[in-house]
């Protein structure tokens, strides 16, 4: 796997039970995969020596991030190395542009979009669409990076200038009226075989994904599976191998919007490692192995991911023993942990919270319950302090 992040390590643990052995590029051997596998090559993703020495005598490469450039992929295809998802998939998640121009050939629903090659591109798209505008880095951006939701016209051509004189395309997009953001995470083999998860509903603050409610309460069922089918869709007519997730818009009028394609395991199906039966994780080793993909339905009526984000402000508390109190008050929480020193805002871990069977979807109680029990865990586990105020001393 190219990346030692805490993908890389969350799959490496998969790796065990299927009885292999993750080897891993990573930059530096304290990074969260390079941690947990004894299998490591130190090096940049831009370096083919590099890519050729994670490769050597493996069955398969694939990527706990897009940033591999394409043309190292292409050579490493070329001297038969299985890449999965292959360097002509991989592209839709590595370049915005050429994502949305191959989805709108599709059919899929996205929102308007354009190119700019000049700030004046930006003018003519905004009379077009007649609304704000997106302004977005066609490549390179991730966790809200690389995506100004422009104030005025003014700050959409500034960006827009920026990204030029960087080097960067740019892509333009309408600013759509959301409801909210849903994701649909699928799999595909390269038998051809597809697997989707239910889709599931993330939150967003400042650009990082902060929970995930599994399945997406509220949802209508008929949508839901359109846009199962979508995410399949779109897997096989990209010939994605491994998983995919395909991030969507809920509009203010009940349409679902494509906004982002991710080919690796995704922040939006770490719900699945205590949730469903099959984890994102083994499944996504599944498919680049060619093995059968695993059943794929929820363990329980709702499963809810909180992220663990380091506070602004390092508590004086160590971790190990935030997590004897958390346990101790939510035995029922189940914490993954990514090997990562905290500072602010960064991912070091997430929490799942599973209802309790018997609960339903529909009972906005149930879920409200599993959901402030999970934001509950992840904030205690960031800052040692309860949401709820909260004292084990009192």
């Amino acid at each position: 796997m190219i990346g030692g992040g805490q993908l890389a390590r969350m799959t490496h643990q998969s790796a065990i039970a299927l009885g292999q052995t993750l080897r891993v590029l990573a930059t530096a051997d304290g990074e969260p995969a390079a941690q947990v596998t004894p299998d490591v090559v130190i090096g940049e993703h831009t370096d083919l020596d590099a890519l050729r020495r994670v490769a050597a005598g493996a069955a398969a490469l694939t990527f706990d991030h897009e940033h591999v450039p394409g043309a190292l992929l292409d050579a490493l295809v070329a001297e038969g190395v299985n890449v999965a998802p292959p360097p002509q998939a991989l592209i839709h998640a590595q370049d915005k542009l050429v994502m949305r121009r191959k989805l709108a050939d599709l059919g899929a629903p996205i929102p308007q979009f354009a190119e700019a090659t000049s700030a004046d591109d930006v003018d003519a798209f905004a009379q077009r669409i007649g609304g704000p505008v997106v302004v977005k880095a066609a490549r390179g951006g991730y966790d809200g990076r690389g995506v100004t939701l422009a104030r005025d016209l003014a700050e959409a051509r500034d960006v827009t200038e920026r990204y030029l004189a960087d080097g960067m395309a740019v892509l333009l997009e309408e600013r759509v009226a959301l409801k909210r953001e849903l994701a649909a995470l699928v799999a595909r083999s390269p038998f051809g075989q597809g697997a989707a998860w239910p889709v599931v509903q993330t939150v967003q603050r400042d650009g990082i994904c902060v929970e995930v409610i599994a399945p997406a309460a509220g949802l209508d069922p008929e949508v839901g599976g359109e846009a199962e089918h979508l995410g399949l869709r779109v897997a096989s007519e990209l010939g994605v191998v491994g998983v995919l997730a395909v991030e969507l818009f809920e509009t203010t009028s009940g349409a679902l919007l494509v906004n982002e394609l991710a080919m690796r395991p995704h922040n939006s199906g770490h719900w699945t490692m205590d949730g469903a039966r099959t984890s994102q994780f083994e499944q996504h080793l599944r498919a680049v192995l060619d093995y059968p993909l695993g059943a794929t339905e929820p363990v329980a009526p709702v499963t809810v991911m909180a992220n663990v984000l380091g506070a602004q402000e390092l508590p004086d508390m160590a971790m190990d023993e935030r997590l004897h109190h958390l346990f101790g008050r939510l035995p029922e929480a189940k914490v993954h942990l990514y090997g990562k020193s905290e500072r602010p805002g960064r991912k070091i871990g997430h929490v799942n919270v599973l209802g309790a069977a018997g609960g339903s979807l529909s009972d906005d109680a149930y879920v409200a319950d599993v959901r402030e029990r999970a934001v509950r865990a992840a904030h205690w586990l960031s800052h040692a302090e309860w949401t709820d105020g909260w004292s084990g001393h009192g």
